[in-house]
């Protein structure tokens, strides 16, 4: 198989309360398992995607057909997912990160703009932090498993970090509260993941 679902970096009860040790449980061994099998299986039936990373799939999305688009998207929006939280937040952020997000307006306001791009998403989507190619950073939002990665997003940058407001992820502890479910989620943000990024982004 071309791809393997990635574990979690940490136990599936870490990052209660925010999110919940069922919620995280078949949000990765259900949802994140099926995107990668039904990715492998779209990369199965094309031969020019044999050998290729997820990256360089996603860079030619738009001439792929719907099963690599969404379960292609999927399975690389869930392993950034997981890795962009962490049990305890490493409380704020930090080097060339934080520059950047005190340049954008500070903290408060990137998390203003992130809440109310996620809040504001119709439907099933993610809520995006991402750098351009000077470093500045910028609020986006992408409908069902897109991302800025792909070839074709309105919006393209690095992302720096996202959150899933599929109701899969945040329904059993927030019902319809998504709101609620936003503000939460900056409990557990990997501030250093996060810092990583960005450096890796304007390297």
């Amino acid at each position: 198989m071309a791809f393997e679902l990635p574990p979690l970096p940490y136990a599936y009860d870490a990052l209660e309360p925010v999110i919940s040790k069922e919620t995280m449980t078949f949000h990765h061994d259900k949802h994140h398992a099926a995107y990668t099998a039904k990715l492998n299986e779209g990369v199965a039936a094309d031969p020019k995607l044999e050998g290729k990373s997820i990256e360089e799939i996603l860079g030619m999305i738009s001439s792929l057909p719907p099963l690599v688009r969404n379960n292609g998207g999927g399975f690389w929006n869930h392993d950034f997912f997981w890795k962009i939280m962490a049990p305890k937040d490493s409380t704020q952020p930090s080097g060339k990160l934080a520059a950047a997000i005190e340049a954008f307006g500070g903290l408060d306001k990137l998390k203003d703009e992130f809440n109310t791009k996620g809040a504001g998403q119709f439907g099933s989507g993610w809520a995006w932090v991402i750098a351009d190619a000077s470093g500045a950073l910028k609020v986006t939002s992408t409908p069902n498993q897109d991302n800025p990665l792909m070839d074709d997003a309105k919006e393209k940058g690095t992302p720096i970090l996202g959150n899933d407001v599929w109701e899969h992820a945040y329904y059993l502890t927030y019902m319809n509260d998504r709101p609620g479910y936003l503000k939460a989620w900056w409990d557990v943000v990997n501030w250093d993941e996060a810092g990583r990024r960005y450096d890796a982004a304007v390297a």
